[in-house]
């Protein structure tokens, strides 16, 4: 698990976790540490993408999730275009190639949707060109799905290899400019008109701790509810924050006091949301209710 400002005192200990005792594993980047959930069950409770996630559990992986989501993020700015693609709009990305690091990486499958939701985008009609393995191996990508491993994003789509690119990072190039210049406009105006707040990460563990243990599953929600809670006391004392604190305390103007909503009550709209993307986009084979991805003495926790 990576540390965020609302997991810092989880793993520190000044957040007391009840009974429960975590033996943090310090895993960098992040997502390498789902690669070895998904394929080696490596650690009893792990973060995790949520498409990952889902990928995973269409394909039969051993663990299932906590509704505790522990990052997240609007999806308008991560996706970048070249100048002399020919793409005065969203829709002029068809016939083209896009970029993305993985086909089922999530910041993908939020920025497609919407692509395709809002600005009519035909997804079939563009070719993603991926330079990454799928943390689910078992996964089968789409036909119109391109494979340039290890390549780089951003020096693609600034030679004008690609004609955009998601999740690319800084491209230090005149030829590279945001599709959505005004992106947290959009964002905000998006989450006005859809009440959808993206999940990125959540928190999986092992079935076999569940099963035998099945009221594990709150206890480690209580546990990072209380790290939360720390953290949204913070926020509201108005003190001086940086970093991803600061980012949480800005994002409340959008989203509300809490920047952080935890629990599937709170998190319906955008669980549906992930869903209907991934199963749209081919990455899930049949449509799943969000109930089902997560134990049932947890449904109603917040």
């Amino acid at each position: 698990m990576a540390t965020y400002p609302h997991t810092k005192m989880l793993k520190d200990g000044s957040v007391a976790a009840g009974d429960l005792k975590f033996d943090h594993v310090e895993v960098s980047p992040i997502v390498a540490a789902f690669r070895r959930m998904v394929r080696t069950l490596e650690f009893d409770v792990s973060e995790m993408a949520i498409t990952t996630y889902l990928t995973a559990k269409a394909h039969g992986k051993a663990f299932t999730a906590l509704p505790v989501f522990i990052m997240r993020q609007f999806h308008h700015a991560p996706i970048v275009y070249n100048v002399h693609a020919g793409v005065a709009s969203p829709k002029d990305l068809e016939g083209k190639k896009v970029g993305v690091r993985a086909y089922t990486v999530t910041t993908g499958v939020w920025v497609r949707g919407i692509l395709k939701s809002e600005y009519g985008v035909d997804l079939d009609k563009i070719t993603w060109v991926v330079v990454d393995e799928e943390h689910v191996q078992e996964y089968r990508k789409p036909s119109n799905v391109e494979e340039r491993p290890k390549a780089n994003l951003g020096e693609m789509v600034a030679k004008g290899e690609l004609a955009a690119a998601i999740g690319a990072g800084k491209v230090d190039s005149p030829d590279v400019t945001p599709l959505f210049p005004n992106a947290g406009e959009l964002e905000a105006a998006w989450y006005r008109k859809t009440g959808i707040y993206p999940i990125n990460h959540t928190v999986v563990i092992k079935d076999s701790l569940l099963q035998s243990d099945p009221a594990l599953g709150p206890r480690v929600f209580s546990a990072f509810k209380d790290a939360k809670g720390a953290l949204l006391k913070q926020l509201a004392g108005g003190g001086e924050l940086a970093g991803e604190a600061q980012t949480l305390a800005q994002r409340r103007k959008v989203v509300g006091d809490d920047p952080l909503p935890y629990g599937l009550a709170k998190n319906r709209r955008a669980m549906e949301a992930i869903i209907r993307f991934a199963l749209d986009q081919k990455i899930l084979p049949r449509a799943v209710e969000p109930e089902a991805m997560f134990p049932g003495n947890t449904l109603g926790l917040e």
